[in-house]
């Protein structure tokens, strides 16, 4: 009986040691993984207020030269000297008026009079079913979310990729606010909901390039965005075409002060032609988890002998719907594939992925849904 005693007792020391340093280890993987995102928010938060201190010392010095030299105007506008006129809210004279006449043979404009600017985001939390009955009367919208408009000829046929796990509640929101805005613009546009299973990280390049090759498949389709489920812009006045080069439209999110964090920060919502796509061979496929993906393809962008464009003034302010990332792990790797960008960049992108879609399509959008594993995209040695 003593004995029995005794190793009842070890055992239990034993258990709670192993609980001790199962919950100790636990504790210092986790770290691990969220120890560099707490260190870069933290890093920009101290930069940001940095350039907000530099921005309001540039603008007290601006006062001062106004109060000294009243007089001084830029090239006879009616902006000071010294202000910058991108800045400013001017565009709305180069806009048509409301009584603009449209012909169906002819491009539609750029500037519209449905392009009013700032527009209401609204993040409230909306069903599928609701989304389906908002837009069950626009018969215009075809299968695919696929719209254009019958009263001038579209400048852009542009499909939407949405890069997509465990956001459900997120899409029918984004619906809500895109639709409208794009119709204004008067774009021809589909979205391209492409969705990750699986239990391999998050491979949004990935996701990218699958949508690009399917969405290729459906129209000849000249503009390709790549919109994050999150991203809601705030201005319609954000052309959603492209252009000579590629195009950064997220310029100014409200999760960074509506700072840019970097100057090669190309994330959250960029659009590329077709050519401007297949030149730079898309995006990388080695991006397991968040972070890298889109520094890469500022990467491969330069590469190309493109530069990126971005909105002028607050044109391409967005407000991110807050979320967490749900089990999805930053990828420590990312630095490394960094420093090889070049040499990858034509051996990992469209031209070595192979998968398997499955494909529903509702009203709003195209489902492609997809089980992403390393061996789809096989490299070669560089």
């Amino acid at each position: 009986m003593p004995l029995l005693r005794k190793a009842l007792r070890v055992s239990n020391r034993s258990m709670l040691a192993f609980i001790f340093f199962f919950s100790f280890s636990s504790s210092c993987l986790y770290f691990i993984y969220v120890a560099p995102g707490i260190a870069n928010t933290y890093l920009f938060m101290v930069q940001a207020r940095g350039i907000m201190l530099r921005e309001n010392v540039k603008t007290i010095g601006h006062m001062i030269r106004l109060y000294t030299n009243k007089n001084a105007t830029l090239n006879g506008t009616d902006y000071p000297e010294g202000n910058n006129s991108s800045d400013c809210v001017a565009q709305t004279t180069m806009y048509l008026p409301e009584n603009f006449t449209y012909s169906p043979y002819q491009p539609c404009p750029e500037k519209l009079p449905y392009m009013r600017g700032l527009i209401d985001v609204n993040m409230s939390e909306i069903s599928f079913d609701e989304i389906q009955q908002l837009f069950s009367k626009d018969l215009d919208i075809k299968p695919g979310g696929h719209w254009k408009p019958n009263d001038c000829k579209p400048r852009w046929k542009v499909a939407i990729l949405i890069p997509f796990r465990n956001r459900h509640e997120h899409l029918p929101i984004f619906f809500r606010h895109l639709i409208p805005m794009l119709q204004n613009q008067r774009l021809e546009f589909a979205f391209y909901v492409v969705e990750q299973t699986g239990t391999q990280p998050f491979n949004r390049a990935m996701l990218f390039n699958v949508g690009f090759k399917e969405a290729m498949k459906d129209a000849l389709w000249d503009c390709i965005i790549f919109h994050d489920v999150d991203h809601l812009p705030e201005n319609d006045r954000n052309y959603y075409g492209c252009g000579e080069m590629p195009r950064h439209f997220a310029a100014k999110l409200d999760k960074y002060m509506y700072i840019l964090p970097y100057n090669e920060f190309f994330g959250g919502v960029s659009g590329l032609t077709v050519e401007q796509f297949k030149k730079i061979n898309g995006f990388p496929n080695a991006f397991w988890g968040w972070g890298g993906e889109d520094d890469d393809l500022w990467n491969r962008v330069h590469y190309a002998g493109y530069n990126v464009t971005r909105p002028e003034g607050d044109l391409g302010k967005y407000k991110s719907i807050p979320h967490h990332h749900r089990g999805e792990v930053q990828f420590l790797g990312r630095y490394k594939l960094l420093r090889y960008s070049r040499e990858r960049q034509y051996i990992d992108g469209l031209n070595n992925l192979v998968y398997t879609p499955k494909i529903i399509v509702s009203r709003l959008y195209k489902n492609i849904t997809v089980n992403l594993i390393p061996e789809l995209a096989p490299v070669r040695d560089y």
